[in-house]
């Protein structure tokens, strides 16, 4: 399935190809505060409309997950990181940046990030 989604001002925009079955909602205190449901989806089938360069950056703790968001409306609507296990690209997508879907058919998964 692919899905489209952006940041609230549409300046960054993008779509992803993969199932949305399952979100991660993260306790650590970035999630917590912007109120993430993360989706990891390998960074191959995800494909930015936006140049890169256009976004913001933003790094904290160990400095593994490349932050991005809209320097214009400030939304973030992913992130860039590898996969711990495989040492893949991945993205961190905020589905609730994705369009059209409906919340209450994703598993939402609790992670406790405030621990690691």
């Amino acid at each position: 399935m692919n899905y489209k989604g952006s940041c609230h001002c549409g300046k960054i925009q993008f779509t992803i190809e993969g199932e949305l079955n399952k979100a991660l909602d993260c306790n650590c205190s970035h999630c917590s505060r912007k109120g993430f449901l993360l989706w990891f989806v390998e960074k191959a089938k995800f494909n930015m409309s936006t140049p890169e360069d256009e976004l913001t950056l933003y790094k904290f703790n160990r400095h593994l997950i490349e932050h991005r968001f809209c320097p214009v409306c400030g939304c973030q609507a992913f992130g860039f990181g590898k996969d711990p296990a495989t040492g893949a690209d991945m993205v961190a997508v905020n589905i609730r940046c994705l369009e059209d879907i409906d919340l209450s058919s994703i598993e939402i998964k609790q992670i406790d990030g405030k621990s690691f």
